[in-house]
């Protein structure tokens, strides 16, 4: 890589990305509507408008980040802006690729793109995703890996990110126990994949300097799995807060969900825990990476147990 663009440089993975690569002393470009805290040229382009072709003259490689991120509340209306947003203007930015000879596309994706399964996802789930978010997802995969766009094109579905930002459920969750507004949740032993934001960069970085990557579909992870509780623990230790020992009834937690269903219903609007927050909260998403590992030598380096007191500082949480 000599010339390289990224969209999406201001947000979370998208900023550690750019540091990655200007550590590498290449040359970098930056697309988007916000001009980024980088030492880049920068490009405007808002998604929704014809992308002008001598944006990527002299460029050999992208790596497109922008889109529009998964929302807790779907509407109709929503949804046609996830395939505005993440599927037809990654066709538009494919085009012009293809117009100015781009070599690499590194496509970063989700992986809600494809269903969930009970047991350990990998690559090889191919059923329909459930959201629109994930359908517009699954939908930009298949123009990058099957629309002929670039010769090395790659799909990255990163699990949960984390790492030193305040947005995401994890700083929420550092927020409400620092602050006594988080019950201790029970041990129901569930399994949740999650990786640090410069393990995912790493990832990134590989698939697109290894000739193997190409075509290819890699979900990272940390290579571990986590449970609420172990979460709700390592939280509490970090923040140096006792560990209460006992831990809210699963029956309550079910009761107050139903509540948030039902308070939900009737003003039209998702309550701000519900059925849908307790899974996200005790239900299980766990994912291999086994792939990656084995065909371009990634190895997580970062793990959430190490991380948290580092975030903790990050976000001034301290206890």
């Amino acid at each position: 890589m000599k010339a390289v663009l990224v969209t999406g440089a201001t947000g979370f993975i998208g900023q550690s990305l750019c540091r990655a690569l200007l550590e590498k002393h290449i040359d970098l470009h930056v697309l988007g509507r916000t001009v980024p805290n980088v030492d880049a040229q920068f490009h405007l382009w808002d998604m929704q408008e014809a992308l002008d072709e001598s944006v990527l003259s002299g460029i050999d490689t992208v790596f497109h980040l922008a889109g529009k991120a998964h929302a807790l509340a779907e509407t109709k209306q929503s949804a046609d802006e996830y395939f505005r947003i993440n599927t037809v203007a990654t066709e538009k930015l494919l085009q012009v690729c293809k117009q100015n000879g781009i070599k690499r596309f590194i496509y970063f994706s989700s992986v809600k793109a494809v269903g969930d399964s009970q047991n350990i996802m990998d690559e090889t789930i191919v059923s329909a995703a459930v959201t629109p978010y994930g359908q517009s997802k699954r939908a930009s995969e298949k123009l990058v890996l099957e629309g002929g766009y670039v010769p090395h094109p790659v799909v990255i579905r990163p699990s949960m990110v984390y790492g030193n930002t305040e947005k995401g459920n994890l700083p929420k969750m550092i927020q409400a126990i620092r602050d006594g507004k988080f019950p201790p949740l029970p041990e129901v032993h569930n399994s949740r994949s999650m990786v640090h934001v410069e393990d995912v960069v790493k990832a990134a970085l590989l698939s697109a300097e290894c000739a193997e990557a190409e075509g290819q579909i890699y979900i990272v992870t940390d290579g571990k799995a986590y449970s609420t509780r172990q979460m709700y623990e390592w939280i509490c230790h970090a923040l140096h807060k006792p560990v209460p020992a006992w831990g809210m009834p699963l029956f309550v937690l079910n009761l107050l969900a139903k509540v948030g269903d039902a308070i939900g219903t009737m003003r039209g609007k998702r309550f701000v825990f519900d059925s849908d927050a307790l899974e996200k909260l005790i239900g299980s998403a766990e994912y291999s990476s086994e792939k990656i590992e084995q065909q371009l030598g990634y190895k997580a380096e970062r793990n959430l147990q190490e991380a948290l007191p580092e975030i903790i500082r990050y976000l001034g949480a301290t206890g």
